[in-house]
């Protein structure tokens, strides 16, 4: 059977420490260092170690021209089963061809490597992220301050020495009260719903498409409220609701066009565990009765920007773009919202049935009512949010 290499595989030297007695008591510093060899492919959700002899035939292979394993010096033969169990190598016509339609997926989709590797294993899986922090005392600024020192300047300095040019102040209008009040929320009202006709508009102004075009090849192009990477608008909304006027709590997917819900199987656990699960234990975001992931179609970037080293780039600043949307959305509306890139992606895409390699999420947002009182700290140093939009605004 012939064999050829994955498409998308980095190599990693990763340096491991332990405490070893032994070591001090010898008179060593009691750090036991161990390398070990990682390859992590694009197509894999963890990586896999490699000894010298696979490492060898990784190297060698190549990952488009088919290999005969009968032409190989029998050290790197030898290494040919496993590398073909795990998935790294893969063979003509397997019997299980599950790893080898994955590896084509990803060589159609045209992912950069890095980016590629990057994403794939950046993914959490039942991660309470926000514990791990609360138990190493990283949830306060005297938690941070104590554990890794004082953060740099909050203000970059220059060093041209050169005298500062004061430039004139904006005079206050609306729009800048609009970007005072803008402040991440932490405390929502998970007793009053939120009112269909906010939540509708919440969906078409931040995700909705405003107009579209049809290039005359088959090819359509959206405009939407925010900027997109080649103005393909490759991020898609798949929303958690729990507690809206008029929608049954549920997931759903948005369609920009025709501005509609489109309904999801129910999930196999509860809304209320599966939302906290996706936001990794943080608990001040997963009370908000919206939840929106934001979901790249990798397919529709990669189609314009093939192997390309900014396209990822782009999709992350498109999420950044549609999270500040909804942002000043929610504010104008008197509604709180976040966003928060540490999320469990893996359980996110199973819930919502996406398959990694074309669909998966970079970040979660949310919005509706603040609560009456605010039982976890937000960042609002001039008091705006409380005493000026208040907890019933809008």
């Amino acid at each position: 059977m012939r064999i050829r290499r994955c498409a998308v595989l980095l190599l990693e030297p990763r340096e491991e420490m332990r405490f070893a007695l032994e070591d001090l008591l010898a008179g060593g510093n009691g750090l036991l260092r161990t390398l070990r060899w990682l390859a992590l492919a694009g197509h894999l959700d963890a990586p896999v170690e490699v000894d010298a002899a696979e490492r060898e035939l990784l190297g060698r292979a190549s990952p488009s021209d088919w290999l005969e394993p009968g032409v190989l010096p029998d050290d790197l033969a030898a290494a040919v089963p496993r590398l073909v169990a795990e998935g790294l190598m893969l063979e003509e016509a397997p019997a299980d061809p599950t790893l080898s339609d994955a590896d084509a997926r990803l060589r159609e989709l045209c992912w950069w490597t890095p980016s590629a590797v990057a994403h794939r294993h950046g993914r959490w899986q039942g991660v309470d992220g926000a514990g791990e922090s609360e138990r190493a005392g990283l949830l306060t600024v005297e938690g941070l301050e104590s554990r890794f020192g004082p953060p740099p300047p909050h203000v970059a300095a220059t060093r041209t020495g050169a005298a500062r040019q004061p430039l004139p102040r904006t005079p206050d209008a609306d729009f800048d009260r609009l970007l005072v009040r803008r402040t991440t929320c932490r405390n929502f009202d998970t007793a009053r719903p939120l009112d269909h006709a906010r939540f509708a508009t919440m969906l078409e102004r931040v995700f909705g498409a405003r107009a579209h075009v049809d290039a005359g090849t088959g090819a359509t192009f959206l405009k939407k409220g925010s900027p997109s990477g080649g103005g393909l608008h490759s991020t898609g909304a798949y929303l958690l609701v729990r507690n809206v006027e008029d929608v049954a709590p549920g997931l759903y997917h948005y369609h920009p066009v025709e501005h509609a819900l489109e309904p999801l199987p129910t999930p196999a656990a509860p809304l209320d565990e599966l939302a906290l699960l996706a936001l990794s234990g943080q608990h001040w975001f997963a009370d908000a009765p919206v939840l929106v992931a934001l979901v790249p179609r990798f397919a529709r970037s990669y189609w314009k920007y093939r192997h390309h080293p900014k396209a990822y780039r782009a999709l992350v600043l498109d999420a950044g773009h549609l999270s500040q949307t909804l942002y000043l959305s929610a504010t104008e509306l008197g509604l709180g919202a976040f966003v928060t890139s540490a999320i469990n992606e893996i359980d996110i895409e199973q819930a919502f049935g996406l398959d990694p390699l074309e669909e998966s999420p970079l970040a979660v947002c949310g919005f509706g009512w603040r609560a009456g009182r605010m039982e976890t700290a937000e960042f609002d140093p001039a008091g705006e949010v409380w005493e000026v939009a208040g907890p019933r605004a809008g």
